[in-house]
């Protein structure tokens, strides 16, 4: 089991920076694959970014990729996503997700989530 909280959201103009942070809790963390999602208002729960709790590669999504960057802490069992060059798109509900084994970019092989942070880039 693997307990996941976000923090970090809210609102900036475009072109500003944001980061979110996910703290994970349970065992075996090391065996985990972890990643970001987004959902915006009316649309599918998107791939972000992603990365190996034990490893520091890392993959993005086309549309964030040079722009945001997710790193891990291990000694303080964080994941977090720094956001930088914000644009109004980026707008959604930023989700944590954790699977056990490799990374993935389908949210249907996350069985852990967390509750959400709203992020919001005004024009």
């Amino acid at each position: 089991q693997v307990y996941l909280v976000e923090s970090g959201g809210g609102t900036v103009q475009a072109g500003g920076s944001l980061r979110l942070s996910c703290t994970a809790s349970g065992r075996y963390l090391n065996n985990y694959g972890m990643a970001w999602f987004r959902q915006a208002p009316g649309k599918e729960r998107e791939f972000v970014a992603a990365v190996m709790w034990s490893e520091l590669t890392t993959f993005y999504a086309d549309s964030v990729k040079g722009r945001f960057t997710i790193s891990r802490d291990i000694a303080k069992d964080t994941v977090d996503l720094q956001m930088n060059s914000l644009k109004p798109e980026d707008t959604a509900v930023y989700y944590c997700a954790a699977k056990w084994g490799t990374r993935s970019r389908l949210p249907h092989e996350y069985g852990y989530w967390g509750q959400g942070t709203q992020v919001t880039v005004s024009s």
